[in-house]
């Protein structure tokens, strides 16, 4: 391994997503910048959340439209939870994004006009009341992922280490110094003064989920540990349609297929979304994934479907050839029949607390995109508002004083430092993978889409059996102290300690969402609890979760720094 390499940072960026790659791009070119990645990103980019972002991005760009429309829908999905400072700084540089993203050659949609050019595309989605988002067919987020890690393979000042494994922050004096990183056959410390966390969000941690396998909530956990302030974490989005055929993935069915006019039905034909809501499939999408759970409650069975035929073909062909594609290799012609579609976890809207420059409570410990809770989705996110969120606040970063800050000297003492135990590794991979196989089940029936005092409390005391199960293991215990003699040599495969590391973040993450959903005795967007199903103006106010402590925020800011 290259000393070279792991000498030191500027800048650490803890993900390979839209938010850490765009993050990267936005940093002032004078900084020397690492970009960490659990998985290889040689000849392509990662499978992150962001590359799988069918939809689009939000954006005002269009004379038909406003910015106080935007902020408005924006507003309302969140059902009294957005920050509105922030949600008007997203929404307010949401066109210079996209017109970045033009710059560096995303080529979303376009459209005649009648003087012979093009315009953008735009399409409607469920709670915006203008059609606003851009799209490029039903990839957009593939499309911008190709552009954006091209970008950064030109940039010399950004260096990508992967596959490697960012294990905790490393906080010494109250200031970051760093991350414990696997790395090339090592754990060591890697140095910067700055850490950016965009790690995305925690979908894993549920049986049903449009997210992919690296979604386990790592830069969450990691700030808990190092006791940073978590925000929201109640708040998870389920998305209405995600594909339900025995064997498949879930995969996801944009909004936009509803947008276009797509409608849902039951087995016997109904679109039943009217009998819980005016705009039918074009409600906010907790209340759409409400009303499948309810109906299914009631009719029986575990899916519903997605009807497209009524559309015009040229305009599903055109739109969306990915999803025709996905379906058409799980035997169904989405032309001739309905896609059999169903719930499942999509979006966090909780996370690590931060300000509206990226800062966490920790000094030198910033977090973006879905890791991160800036207060701008509130409690149930907007559609196509998520990759907006990446970009304009990884924008912030081209002003920010990263540059400023600095390192001490602080070193772990080799004599009183613990070599890492992996003991006897298959009695303990045996144990991490059982957990690591059911939890996702437990916190399905335990936090779903509809949750009670008794499947919380269900849910939670499995969970902390499981975690003292998990404490005790050597390699855990070894973990636990904060000495730990680096650089070593991985007592294990890189894989192995990775399915120790995300088993350990998705067990914390797990905790927090159940305490979180107990703690908040109401019900809000995307936390429905049918013991407290009414929403109570006491809990217009932020769940703050500090070193095991909740509280709730005193006005509408999410974290204030200084």
């Amino acid at each position: 391994m290259s000393d070279e390499l792991l000498r030191g940072y500027d800048v650490i960026i803890v993900g390979a997503g839209a938010a850490g790659l765009y993050s990267a791009l936005c940093l002032p070119a004078h900084l020397k910048i690492a970009i960490i990645s659990k998985d290889s990103i040689a000849t392509e980019s990662p499978p992150v959340a962001s590359k799988w972002a069918q939809g689009g991005i939000a954006a005002v760009v269009s004379a038909a439209d406003s910015v106080e429309l935007h902020i408005q829908d924006t507003l309302k999905a969140g059902v009294g939870l957005c920050d509105p400072v922030t949600v008007r700084f997203l929404v307010e540089n949401a066109a210079q994004c996209v017109s970045e993203l033009i710059n560096m050659g995303v080529a979303f949609d376009r459209v005649a006009t009648l003087g012979g050019d093009s315009t953008l595309a735009m399409t409607l989605e469920a709670a915006h009341s203008r059609p606003r988002v851009l799209h490029a067919a039903d990839t957009t987020g593939r499309t911008v992922m190709k552009v954006l890690l091209e970008q950064v393979r030109s940039r010399s000042n950004i260096r990508t280490l992967a596959p490697a494994l960012a294990l905790d922050l490393w906080i010494a004096e109250s200031q970051c110094q760093g991350i414990s990183l696997a790395y090339g056959g090592e754990i060591r410390w890697l140095r910067s003064p700055a850490v950016i966390l965009a790690t995305g969000g925690g979908g894993q941690v549920y049986a049903h989920t449009t997210n992919p396998e690296v979604s386990t909530g790592d830069g969450v956990a990691m700030v808990d540990r190092a006791g940073g302030t978590l925000a929201d974490l109640e708040f998870v989005q389920f998305h209405p349609t995600a594909l339900n055929v025995t064997g498949a993935p879930r995969f996801l069915i944009s909004e936009a297929v509803r947008g276009e006019g797509a409608y849902l039905i039951d087995d016997q034909g109904e679109r039943f979304c009217f009998h819980y809501h005016p705009d039918g499939e074009l409600a906010p999408r907790d209340v759409v994934s409400r009303a499948i759970f309810s109906h299914l409650a009631k009719i029986g069975g575990d899916k519903v479907y997605l009807d497209l035929r009524s559309m015009p073909t040229a305009t599903v062909s055109h739109r969306f050839p990915n999803i025709i594609q996905f379906c058409q290799s799980w035997g169904i012609d989405v032309f001739t029949q309905p896609i059999p579609v169903s719930p499942a976890a999509h979006y966090w809207m909780g996370g690590i607390a931060t300000d509206v420059q990226n800062k966490t409570a920790i000094s030198g410990v910033y977090a973006v995109g879905e890791a991160s809770c800036t207060g701008v989705h509130g409690a149930n996110r907007l559609a196509s508002n998520s990759l907006l969120e990446c970009l304009v606040f990884g924008a912030g970063f081209a002003h920010s004083d990263l540059s400023t800050l600095s390192t001490t000297t602080t070193t772990v003492d080799s004599n009183k430092a613990a070599k890492i135990d992996a003991g006897d590794w298959l009695a303990q991979q045996k144990v991490i993978t059982t957990i690591r196989q059911e939890l996702p089940g437990v916190m399905w029936q335990a936090a779903g889409i509809v949750r009670t005092l008794a499947s919380l409390e269900a849910g939670l005391t499995q969970i902390k059996d499981w975690q003292i199960q998990f404490d005790r293991l050597p390699i855990s215990k070894t973990f636990s102290t904060w000495n730990i003699q680096l650089p070593q040599q991985l007592p294990i495969a890189l894989a192995d300690l990775r399915l120790w590391s995300e088993t350990r973040n998705l067990l914390q993450i797990s905790n927090l969402i159940v305490e979180s959903a107990l703690f908040r005795t109401e019900s809000r967007g995307g936390h429905f609890r049918s013991d407290f199903p009414a929403t109570q103006l006491d809990w217009e106010k932020h769940s703050l979760v500090t070193a095991g402590k909740w509280s709730r925020s005193i006005g509408s800011k999410v974290l204030e720094t200084n």
